[in-house]
């Protein structure tokens, strides 16, 4: 087991609600030239959940499960900008009014941009939600740090969730973590230069159709955990050879210039002392058996 501070995390209430879709209201452009209007960002989504691949869908940069924020009018401020931060992956969320009341998600990460912490719900629950609905998020994880492992930074991680990684130390003292892809430096896109990691995510380009295929990236689902080589995460997101950050997929393929599967950061580390290991199961549905994996009742 790994040593951390888990006994020091601050624990917060943060309270939100679902955000309706959003969308530009007119054509947007591909990278190849063609225009294209379809579903985009936010919105309780229905019928994609973790676990379902975040390729196929006649869609751009979709938010499986629920899209949620503090305040839909102001994105970039108090009190949404503090939910943003202090949210992580594994956290709880609860509904706490209308006919969906008492349903239980997850969250699964953030998204840049549109300023949404998104959430994995069962379906049924869904199916109830309204937006004006209230969620509590039982916030922890932010401050989280391996005592053992002073140059490797967490994020956005819920130390439970943690503790289901299956990570381990090798022989060499080498943190060894699944991950169901390894994404070169140069396929990362929009978001990179960002002050830091601790809301929001950056994407993986998929506007190169043969470096897609050579690294799998086409198979990638809601939900997986990735590794980005030489992308060093600490105090925002920079190129460095040798460095590796891990983190979780959370939204779709996209149809701009730039952009791809979002991913936000879990770990970081400036050298090689994160070594990613190929693990198809590596995937917040297989660890914590929701989304794809949830049980019926």
């Amino acid at each position: 087991m790994l040593a951390t501070n888990e006994n020091r995390l601050v624990e917060f209430l943060l309270q939100c609600q679902p955000g309706q879709p959003k969308t530009r209201g007119t054509w947007e452009v591909d990278h190849q030239g063609t225009p294209f209007i379809l579903p985009s960002i936010g919105g309780i989504t229905l019928n994609i959940q973790v676990g379902d691949p975040a390729f196929g869908w006649e869609g751009d940069h979709i938010e499986p499960g629920v899209s949620c924020t503090a305040d839909t009018h102001k994105p970039y401020e108090h009190p949404n900008v503090t939910v943003q931060l202090l949210t992580c992956v594994g956290n709880l969320a609860t509904v706490v009014s209308g006919e969906a009341k008492g349903a239980t998600g997850t969250v699964i990460g953030h998204h840049g941009g549109s300023e949404h912490i998104i959430v994995d719900f069962p379906r049924e629950a869904k199916e109830k939600m309204t937006y004006s609905d209230t969620i509590m998020i039982r916030s922890r994880g932010q401050g989280l740090q391996l005592l053992d492992f002073p140059g490797i930074a967490l994020f956005n991680l819920d130390p439970a969730l943690l503790a289901k990684m299956a990570i381990c130390v090798a022989a060499d003292g080498v943190l060894e973590v699944p991950v169901t892809t390894m994404v070169p430096a140069y396929c990362m896109g929009s978001g990179i230069g960002s002050a830091h990691v601790a809301k929001g995510d950056y994407d993986i380009v998929t506007s190169d159709a043969d470096a897609v295929r050579e690294f799998g990236i086409d198979r990638i689902r809601f939900g997986d955990i990735v590794a980005l080589m030489d992308q060093d995460n600490r105090f925002g997101r920079a190129y460095r050879r040798g460095a590796v950050s891990i983190g979780i997929v959370v939204h779709s393929d996209c149809r701009e210039a730039g952009h791809g599967p979002g991913v936000t950061t879990l770990m970081t580390c400036a050298t090689p002392g994160i070594r990613p290991v190929l693990d198809p199961n590596a995937n917040l549905a297989d660890l914590l058996g929701i989304g794809t994996l949830r049980q019926a009742v």
